[in-house]
Parts: structure tokens; C-alpha cells; sequence
């Protein structure tokens, strides 16, 4: 696995365009993370279907297409410096087939940043693009509006990412070790739904894996890590980092899985990391070529986040 394009930092002024590839976005709170970002001095604009909702299905913000065209102007717009999505949700998967990606290559790299069901994008903009990524608080998001944690992770990762080169977490090692990759991942669910779509990824060899997800029952979570280990995507992997199981059961009855399913791997695994649907999530860059200490609790970058 090779380390991928690393997009430039924001500088104050850059303006900035935010998506709703996903769910759909309550009006209230996209104005509030608007806020946060004119905070920042960025230049925040909406794309015109943020606020859509889906005529017959209430769980998606607008339209297939106009999401799609939406992510994609954005990103072809020369004066965008950053793509930043309001919200995950589901949707991303509807919408990853429809985009030009070699107009978008042809835009070059920039800043992209989301979690949850952006997963699929951060795997397809790995893939089709070789572009890193960075996983965490999105526009609309409660942490990114009402976290001072989550905010300055996120705005330091974007703006001065060399005082970030270390991720502290606070995390422990369920399996002690070091290990060096590249980083990947998100939500356990969708990468385990990615396999066997276009352009997946093949696997997870030689990367640092980052696994978390929300609202989902112990056996489902045994169910994903069992279809990933089953079709063996997670062969050759190099370490895992372990994020937040928000609204999953009690950790004291999801460690024990994750035990059972990963600890096999023979490789590190640091557990309770501190990225994904938590409050105060950290952001972490994928693509990014670093070393995890589990013992430590730290992912330590080779080179900053961003260039």
C-alpha cells in the first residue's frame, strides 16, 4: 500500500464548499457549522442541494443526481480549496458511480473531509484518485458545532498540520505493539459493503486500519469483521486502530469480539482511539503513511496531514 497524494493546508480566506452526499441536512445546524467556519476565516459556500430532501425517501438529501453534481462541482471549482460534507447518514453509495472521475482528477488534489457513511468516498477518492483524505467532523455535525476538542483537531489538522504529526489519544493496546502502514478505513459496515463493488479497494495489505461504527448490535459487528476477515480483505493488514462503537452495545460486550475476530491478526490493535461518531472525535488523515504505538496509544505521521 502506497502513501497518496497529499492535498495543500488552508490559508485564511480559502473558501470552501460544503456537500450532502448522504443523509439529509437540518437547516439549524448547517447554519451554525457555517458559523464555525467564517470563525476559522474560511470563505464557507453552500451547494445548491444541501437543504433537498428526498421526495420518497425521507432519508436522503435530495436526488441521486443533483448529490452527485453537487459533490462534483464543488470539486472541479478551481476557487474551492476544500470539499467538506455537512453529514454521513446513507446515500454515498448511491451516488459514487455517478461522478466524472477523470474530470475530477483532471480538478487536481484538495482537501476533502468527512465521516461515517463518507467512507465510501474516502475509499473512492483513494482509489480512483490516489488523493489522501481526512476522516473526521462534518459541517453540520453536533460535534464539529458544539465540540471545542473535535474543532480544534480539525482546524489545526487543516491549517498548521505539522503540530499535528503525533494523534495522542489516550487509547490502550488490546494487542501491544508498533507497527508502520498506511491509513485507511472508517465505518466497519460500509467497508464491509465496499467488497466486491467497482473499484474497491482489493484489501487492506500493508495499511493501518481504522475501525469504528454506531448504532449496531454485537452480532452485526461480528457479522462485518467475519465477511472482511472471510473474504480476506484483512490479509497482510499491518496494524488497527480502533475509534468509537457509539450506540453499539456496552464496550465490556463488544471488546471481547473484537478480540476474538482481530486479535488473530497478529498484528497491533489499539482500542478506544478516540475518532468516529464520539464526542471530541480526532481527525485522522488516510493515505497517510505514519506509525502506530498501541502500547502508547499514539499514531505518529511521517509527514504532515496536509502539504
Amino acid at each position: 500500500m502506497k502513501e497518496l497524494t497529499r492535498p495543500e493546508r488552508l490559508a485564511p480566506g480559502a473558501r470552501v464548499a460544503v456537500v450532502a452526499p448522504s443523509g439529509p441536512v437540518p437547516e439549524e445546524r448547517l447554519q451554525a457549522g457555517l458559523d464555525v467556519l467564517r470563525g476559522w476565516d474560511l470563505d464557507p459556500v453552500v451547494a445548491p442541494h444541501v437543504l433537498d430532501r428526498h421526495g420518497e425517501f425521507g432519508y436522503l438529501a435530495g436526488r441521486d443526481a443533483d448529490r452527485a453534481v453537487d459533490l462534483q462541482n464543488a470539486w472541479c471549482d478551481p476557487s474551492v480549496a476544500a470539499v467538506l460534507c455537512a453529514r454521513g447518514g446513507y446515500g454515498a453509495q448511491r451516488i459514487v458511480d455517478l461522478l466524472d472521475w477523470e474530470a475530477m482528477r483532471a480538478a487536481g488534489p484538495k482537501v476533502f473531509v468527512g465521516f461515517s457513511d463518507i467512507t465510501v468516498l474516502h475509499e473512492a477518492f483513494a482509489t480512483r484518485l490516489g488523493l489522501a483524505t481526512l476522516h473526521g467532523p462534518m459541517a453540520a455535525g453536533i460535534d464539529f458545532i458544539k465540540n471545542a476538542r473535535a474543532q480544534e483537531h480539525l482546524r489545526t489538522t487543516l491549517f498548521a498540520p505539522e503540530t499535528v504529526r503525533t494523534i495522542a489519544s489516550g487509547g490502550r493496546a488490546l494487542v501491544p505493539g508498533r507497527a508502520r502502514g498506511v491509513t485507511l478505513g472508517g465505518c466497519l459496515s460500509l467497508l464491509a459493503a465496499e467488497l466486491g463493488t467497482p473499484h474497491a479497494r482489493a484489501s487492506a495489505a500493508g495499511g493501518l486500519l481504522c475501525l469504528e461504527d454506531v448504532g449496531e448490535e454485537t452480532y452485526r459487528l461480528d457479522r462485518y469483521l467475519t465477511q472482511l476477515l472471510r473474504a480476506g480483505w484483512l490479509e497482510g493488514v499491518h496494524g488497527v486502530l480502533l475509534g468509537s462503537w457509539e450506540r453499539c452495545p456496552d464496550y465490556a460486550e463488544v471488546r471481547p469480539l473484537l478480540t476474538d475476530r482481530l486479535g488473530a491478526l497478529g498484528v497491533p490493535v489499539v482500542e478506544e482511539f478516540g475518532f468516529g461518531h464520539c464526542a471530541g472525535a480526532l481527525t485522522v488523515p488516510f493515505g497517510a503513511a505514519a506509525e502506530l504505538d498501541a502500547d502508547a496509544g499514539t499514531l505518529t505521521l511521517d509527514e504532515p496531514a496536509l502539504r
